[in-house]
């Protein structure tokens, strides 16, 4: 008796302990002062700034520009239901509804969520010209967009996994 009392408590422990990791993931927190999912007000934090908040892998990238190697991005290959917001300031970006598979090695969306959600640039490094994609909020480097995308836009978001957050739709796949 006293042993499934036991196990029963210790099973209820971990469904609770699980409940809340799912719901953390949900409802991110975050030390970032600036992150909101919900405030899309333009952002002009320095990036002397920035570098103090955020992960020295983010900063690399969103901040400095820099391109995580391919195919090797946490949402490359994903495929949940939900939105996707900057890593750094918590701007919504694009639903996985306009994300589609491509072998490019990074994930890949046909439109932005809103026409302000990102604002673009041109870039003209590496030897080439490109158009630089960034947040609309925080002016971070999400990527790139090219004209080699599917209908109904025609434009591939080609994005860097580390710059962008998932939240799931009601725990839905």
């Amino acid at each position: 008796m006293k042993s499934l009392i036991i196990k029963t408590s210790l099973a209820l422990f971990l469904a609770v302990i699980s409940e809340r990791s799912f719901a953390q993931s949900v409802n991110f927190k975050t030390k970032n002062p600036y992150y909101s999912r919900t405030v899309t007000t333009p952002l002009k934090v320095s990036n002397v700034e920035w570098k103090k908040i955020l992960k020295p892998e983010l900063y690399q990238v969103a901040r400095e520009g820099a391109t995580e190697t391919s195919f090797t991005g946490k949402y490359y290959e994903f495929d949940e239901k939900g939105t996707y917001f900057c890593a750094v300031c918590g701007n919504p970006l694009f639903l996985s509804t306009s994300k589609f598979a491509t072998t490019c090695g990074w994930p890949s969306f046909y439109e932005p969520l809103r026409k302000n959600s990102v604002i673009y640039r041109k870039d003209t490094s590496h030897n080439m010209t490109r158009t630089e994609v960034l947040c609309g909020r925080c002016d971070s480097h999400l990527g790139h967009i090219f004209d080699d995308g599917p209908k109904p836009t025609g434009n591939r978001f080609c994005m860097n996994s580390v710059c962008l957050d998932f939240v799931p739709n009601s725990g839905k796949k």
